[in-house]
């Protein structure tokens, strides 16, 4: 015999899912300070490493305590993206700045991401959801490892796999977005709009 199921609970702000989220926003500012004032180094430091790890650390487990918790929160669902998408795009223009990333794939990046939360909203304000596919998932695990990588003092000085994986990234990027642009539009002819 199964096991019933039960729906997800909603939760505020508190729950351990959304303080691992919360905690990423707090520190992202301090993962660019890193970045910046190892301008020398092309932002590469051991303080910019191990704090990119422990925020990627934090976005890998609050989705994992949510789901293992069977909760919900609007506040998660709408502060978890907006972390990620500050730590990825605020980190690659720390980067540009210091020279370590070409601005064009750090723009293609920041233009998806941007362009991607604005055709998300409009479908949501019209009462369809899009819900994040997996291929997103990985899209933040890659830009989030290109970041990584940029900062990691061993690579200082091996340019072409920085800029390798930061093209990886932007095609993860770029893949994901034009899923998302087609569940819109698979979405508008089943519903007929």
């Amino acid at each position: 015999m199964s096991e019933p199921t039960t729906e997800p609970r909603e939760v505020g702000i508190t729950h351990p899912a959304n303080l691992l989220t919360l905690t990423r926003l707090v520190f992202a500012p301090l993962l660019f300070w890193f970045v910046l004032d190892a301008d020398a180094n092309q932002g590469a430091s051991w303080a910019a490493f191990g704090l990119g790890i422990a925020l990627a650390v934090t976005d890998f487990f609050d989705g994992r305590v949510a789901r293992r918790s069977n909760v919900v929160s609007r506040s998660g669902a709408f502060l978890d993206p907006l972390a990620d998408k500050i730590v990825v795009i605020g980190g690659a223009y720390c980067l540009v700045y210091v020279e370590r990333y070409w601005w064009v794939p750090a723009t293609i990046i920041a233009v998806r991401e941007l362009g991607i939360t604005a055709y998300r909203s409009r479908w949501a304000r019209e009462g369809l959801a899009l819900p994040a596919r997996t291929s997103a998932k990985y899209k933040t695990f890659v830009q989030a490892l290109a970041l990584i990588l940029a900062v990691m003092p061993t690579l200082e000085d091996h340019d072409t796999a920085i800029a390798v994986s930061l093209w990886v990234a932007v095609g993860w990027t770029v893949y994901s977005g034009v899923q998302y642009l087609l569940d819109g539009q698979n979405a508008l002819s089943t519903t007929g709009d």
